[in-house]
């Protein structure tokens, strides 16, 4: 028996809690200021990758690197989230788990602008 009742669920039971978890953590997400600026850039995007997209290969990876970048502002608001919890004082080990999260983040809208322009430029530009 696990001191966490929550995994003794099993079945429809278990994936019926596991998405109301997940809607928790999307609401969560929503009250940090960078995942709302990204999620109405998503709002944008998405649509948008049906017309920027050639075909339905073009369009998913358009709309994956969007939604890539939610995921990963997620796990780094998770990362600080986590750090924060522990406590305020500075430290050098909370400071690179924050500072990795961030990173991820960059990266993956980097990626997201590199693929949106080759694909704007593929299109509509050569």
């Amino acid at each position: 028996m696990s001191a966490n009742p929550q995994k003794n669920r099993t079945g429809l039971d278990r994936v019926w809690h596991a998405f109301g978890y997940s809607l928790s953590g999307l609401k969560a997400g929503w009250h940090e200021k960078a995942f709302r600026q990204e999620a109405m850039g998503s709002f944008l995007l998405v649509p948008l990758s049906f017309y920027v997209g050639q075909t339905w290969l073009e369009t998913a990876l358009l709309m994956g690197t969007v939604v890539l970048v939610l995921v990963i502002e997620l796990l780094n608001t998770g990362i600080e989230s986590a750090i924060d919890r522990i406590g305020p004082e500075w430290h050098e080990l909370a400071k690179r788990a924050k500072d990795t999260g961030s990173a991820a983040v960059l990266l993956s809208l980097l990626l997201c602008i590199a693929v949106w322009a080759a694909a704007i430029y593929a299109n509509f530009f050569a």
